[in-house]
C-alpha cells in the first residue's frame, strides 16, 4: 500500500505542475482558476501539517499568486515525499487526530488522509481545467493514467 500511495502522491505533484504550466500559458484563466488552485495547494499543506502533528501556516482558502502557488506546490511535493519515505506499512494505519477549519474534531487513518488529498485535488483540478478551457487555454488532462503513461511509462 505504501508504494501505491507514494505513486499517487507523485501523480498529485505532477498534476499540480501541469496546472501551473497551464495557468502560465493562459493568464486569462487566472480570475476563475487561481482561487480553486490556491485552495488545492493550501489544502495539501493543511493535511500534511495534520499528518505531521503541527499547525498549518496557511488558511485553507488563501488568495495566492501564480508564483506563490509554484512555491507552495514545490513545498508540498517535497513535504509529502519526505513524509511517505518515513512511513512503514503499519504507520499508514495510524490514527491522526485533528480539527477542521470550523474547529470540529475528527480522527482518520493516515492512509485515509493521504487518499483524500489525492482525490480532493483531482476534483478541483477538473474545475480548473474547465475554467482554463473557457478562457481559451489548452486542454488540460491531469488524469492519473496520463501520469502513468507519460511520466512513469509503466506497464502497471
Amino acid at each position: 500500500m505504501k508504494s501505491h500511495i507514494s505513486r499517487m502522491l507523485r501523480a498529485t505533484a505532477w498534476a499540480d505542475a501541469q496546472v501551473l504550466s497551464a495557468l502560465r500559458d493562459c493568464p486569462g484563466a487566472s480570475a476563475e482558476a487561481l482561487g480553486p488552485f490556491s485552495h488545492v495547494l493550501a489544502a495539501e499543506h493543511v493535511w500534511l501539517a495534520r499528518l505531521e502533528g503541527r499547525e498549518p501556516s496557511r488558511a485553507v482558502w488563501p488568495e495566492l499568486s501564480i508564483s506563490e502557488c509554484e512555491a507552495l506546490a514545490a513545498e508540498n511535493a517535497a513535504g509529502y515525499a519526505a513524509y511517505i519515505d518515513k512511513q512503514g506499512e503499519p504507520e499508514l494505519a495510524t490514527v491522526v487526530r485533528y480539527q477542521n477549519s470550523k474547529g470540529d474534531e475528527f480522527a482518520n487513518t493516515a492512509l485515509d488522509v493521504l487518499t483524500h488529498v489525492v482525490i480532493h485535488g483531482a476534483y478541483h483540478r477538473g474545475q480548473i481545467a474547465k475554467a482554463i478551457g473557457r478562457a481559451g487555454g489548452k486542454v488540460l488532462n491531469t488524469d492519473y493514467i496520463i501520469f502513468v503513461r507519460s511520466v512513469e511509462r509503466s506497464d502497471a
